[in-house]
Order: C-alpha cells, then structure tokens, then sequence
C-alpha cells in the first residue's frame, strides 16, 4: 500500500515539473503575438476539455489514479516536444 501511494506521489511530483517547463513554452509563444499564440491558446483550451473527459472516463471506469497520471504525462511530454520544435 505505502509503495502504491509512495509511486502515485512521485509520479505526480514528476508530472508537476513537467507541466511546469509546458507552461514556460507555451507564455513565450503567447508573448511572441499573432496568428500562432492565438492557435496556440485555443489548442490550449481543447486540450484541457479533451484531457478532463479522458481523465474522468479512465476514472469512471474504475481506472486507478496512477493510470490516469501516467497518460497526463504522455501528453505533457508531446506538448513539450512540439512546442521546443518551434
């Protein structure tokens, strides 16, 4: 049990310094104006809807707090990706 909610909590911890980085990529591409901060921000918003409903089916479905973190994660990481491209 404590090994269960000791690796929930760093995964969440790792998941907060990732999300952390996202958020400094994403204010400089909003800083930086026009077309692409405007997509930028409304990519934003869907994906948080989108991440919401994902998060709450895997939940609803009996899918464990962990599960839910790790794929939080993976989207985290592709937004990381992406946005250090440009």
């Amino acid at each position: 049990m404590f090994n269960t909610w000791f690796a929930l909590s760093a995964h969440t911890a790792q998941l907060c310094i990732e999300t952390q980085h996202v958020i400094g990529l994403r204010l400089m591409k909003i800083a930086a104006g026009g077309a692409p901060a405007q997509a930028e921000v409304t990519r934003m918003v869907n994906e948080k809807i989108s991440a919401f409903a994902e998060a709450a089916t895997t939940f609803a479905m009996g899918g464990s707090p962990e599960k839910i973190v790790r794929r939080y994660r993976t989207h985290v990481k592709a937004n990381a990706r992406r946005l250090s491209r440009n």
